[in-house]
């Protein structure tokens, strides 16, 4: 009888990974020769090759692996072959649903170097065992890695990957920080300058839009582009609210933000900063309150161009009562495309809540008959 292996191997990084014999090559290899040494038991290795290069073990996000489970429901594996426990997940919680599935389709799980498989009680054991250290030195590392970034934003220094619009990344080690782009400034004070004056995230949009206005666009170490998207007021909200652009820099954890004073130069005074501030201070505060009507068709419609239309509300004085009356709240579906990228931008914009759910109800109550 013939038990058909499939290889796993996984690298962390992407370092090396250019090399004729690289790290993956060196698993493989090494589950090769075990299937050799196991041939009198039938063993036959697999051709296809499951190779994760550059994928971190603490998530099961991998196409390889992703490929591998699919021939495992597919029925075309009876084992799985891996250099260390560690190759094929760092998280208990992930290894215990991958573990379920093996046993789900009657595939066994073999570790090369560490001698044990999951056909026994004691080999099941073994692997929480290891794999409860191998989160725990995760766990530690990562512990480690956040004391760092903390430590090095203390300092004032830019440690967050790809900065945003206005700055790039420039110099090495010692003279390391963010340089402020020119041309991205002017992008970045139009937006500071352009909300203080109208106070209209969506009317901005409109504005920056119409002079061509995009977000960062930047190249990858592997050459390729990112970003240059149109403007939409949620990525003017960010750049609103961040305070890189005074000179500062934020530092989010457990829930707490704090703010220290950067090394790098400022791109927007504190006197407009504040301006913005405060007018975005005097806008709606509770969002819930903009949600408080009852919107039945939440979810399920659409624009014509395929925009979700999301519950919104208004207070509107009542035509019917007097000036001194209250104001009545007005339930509307608004286009996302609307919020995003301005009013003119969308042909549906807002459609009457209560207006519409009546429609629907009708229409339902008509087929229920």
């Amino acid at each position: 009888m013939t038990t058909r292996c499939a290889i796993y191997t996984r690298k962390s990084s992407e370092e090396g990974l250019d090399m004729a014999f690289n790290s993956l090559e060196a698993q493989r290899e090494a589950g090769v020769d075990y299937v050799k040494s196991q041939r009198h038991e039938g063993w036959v290795a697999i051709e296809t090759r499951y190779d994760d290069g550059g994928y971190s073990g603490g998530t099961t996000d991998r196409p390889s692996l992703r490929s591998l489970m699919a021939d495992i429901e597919r029925g075309r594996v009876d084992v799985v072959l891996v250099y260390k426990v560690d190759r094929l997940s760092r998280s208990l919680a992930d290894f215990a649903r991958l573990m379920q599935t093996f046993d789900e389709h009657k595939v066994s799980f073999v570790s090369v170097t560490q001698q044990f498989n999951t056909t026994t009680s004691m080999g099941r054991l073994t692997l929480n065992m290891l794999l409860s250290f191998a989160q725990f030195e995760r766990e530690v590392a990562g512990e480690r890695i956040r004391d760092k970034i903390a430590a090095t934003k203390r300092k004032g220094v830019w440690v967050c990957g790809q900065p945003p619009l206005g700055y790039r990344v420039e110099g090495t080690d010692a003279d390391r920080g963010l340089r402020v782009v020119p041309e991205e400034a002017d992008v970045v004070r139009a937006i500071f300058t352009g909300y203080a004056e109208s106070g209209s995230l969506v009317a901005l949009v409109a504005q920056l839009r119409a002079k061509g206005c995009t977000t960062k666009r930047w190249r990858s170490s592997r050459g390729v582009w990112h970003g240059g998207k149109p403007l939409v007021a949620t990525t003017l909200y960010r750049t609103l609210t961040n305070p890189l652009y005074i000179g500062q820099i934020a530092h989010t954890r457990a829930g707490k933000t704090e703010v220290y004073p950067g090394l790098h130069e400022p791109i927007i005074d504190r006197a407009l900063w504040d301006r913005v501030q405060a007018r975005m201070a005097t806008g709606p505060k509770d969002p819930k309150h903009r949600r408080s009507n009852t919107h039945l068709l939440a979810g399920k419609i659409r624009t014509v161009e395929g925009y979700a239309m999301s519950p919104s509300s208004v207070q509107r004085p009542d035509p019917k009562a007097g000036a001194s009356a209250p104001k009545r709240r007005v339930g509307y579906y608004v286009s996302q495309k609307a919020i995003k990228q301005g009013y003119r931008s969308c042909p549906v914009r807002a459609v009457n809540a209560a207006a519409l759910d009546r429609s629907e109800e009708r229409r339902v109550g008509k087929e229920c008959r």
